[in-house]
């Protein structure tokens, strides 16, 4: 399990929040990735729904893990 960088606080990704991070939402856009290759968007809690439903609706969205429970998968970029 990867833990974060103690030196580097995560941030949400959503546009313009500052808000730490709380969870992890690994993503994969099938028309330009390999199907085991997960990309990775940080959420605080304000955002995770809008985001989670942003990346749903378009069917990239592959999982949605607490930040300190997320292992990256191999030949993943690392999420913060």
């Amino acid at each position: 399990m990867n833990s974060p960088d103690t030196s580097e606080t995560p941030v949400c990704s959503g546009k313009g929040c500052r808000d730490a991070a709380v969870w992890v939402l690994a993503w994969n856009n099938p028309k330009l990735h390999t199907p085991e290759r997960r990309k990775t968007w940080l959420s605080c809690e304000e955002h995770r729904e809008h985001l989670t439903h942003f990346l749903g609706a378009r069917g990239f969205l592959k999982d949605v893990v607490k930040i300190d429970e997320w292992v990256q998968p191999e030949g993943s970029e690392r999420p913060y």
